[in-house]
C-alpha cells in the first residue's frame, strides 16, 4: 500500500476564519508596521512596503477574500508569499502552525465554479474540529499584478 503525499500548511486567521497556505510559499512572517499607501488602489490593497530594497504589495487578505478589513491587533502579521517570480505580503489576523496533511484527508472546494468562485479557495481539510480553507495564492497574486503595476 503506498503512502499518501504529505503536504506542509502554515494555518492562519484572516475575518475571522481559517485558511491555509502551502508553506513552500511562504518566504517569511513578519510583524505589522505601516505601510505605504497608493492612491485610486483596491481597497484591499493597503499599500507597499520595503523588503530589503523590494518593493512589494501589502494586501489585507481579508478585505480581498470579500470579508471585512482586517481590524490590525497585536498578533497581526504579514505573510510574505512567493507566487512565480512575483512576492507580496498578505495582512493576517495571526499565524497558528504549521500542518502536516495527507492528500486524501484535502476535501474539494464543493461550490468550485459555482455562484462566481474564483478559485481562490482550492479545497478543504478539517483540523481540531474546524474547517480550513486551502488557499490558491496564484489567484490572489495574478489580481495583484495587474493592480499594483
Amino acid at each position: 500500500m503506498e503512502k499518501a503525499k504529505i503536504t506542509e500548511f502554515v494555518s492562519l486567521r484572516a475575518g475571522g476564519q481559517g485558511y491555509c497556505v502551502e508553506i513552500t510559499s511562504i518566504r517569511e512572517i513578519r510583524r505589522w508596521r505601516t505601510v505605504t499607501s497608493l492612491p485610486n488602489s483596491d481597497k484591499s490593497i493597503l499599500g507597499v512596503m520595503n523588503l530589503r530594497g523590494s518593493v512589494i504589495p501589502i494586501i489585507d487578505l481579508a478585505a480581498r477574500l470579500g470579508l471585512p478589513m482586517t481590524e490590525v491587533g497585536p498578533r497581526s502579521v504579514v505573510v510574505v508569499v512567493a507566487v512565480g517570480n512575483r512576492v507580496i505580503g498578505l495582512l493576517v489576523e495571526a499565524v497558528s502552525e504549521i500542518l502536516s496533511i495527507a492528500a486524501d484527508e484535502i476535501q474539494p472546494n464543493p461550490t468550485q465554479g459555482h455562484d462566481g468562485n474564483d478559485g481562490q479557495v482550492v479545497g478543504l481539510v478539517s483540523v481540531d474540529d474546524e474547517m480550513l480553507k486551502i488557499l490558491a495564492l496564484e489567484t490572489i497574486v495574478d489580481r495583484d499584478a495587474e493592480e499594483v503595476a
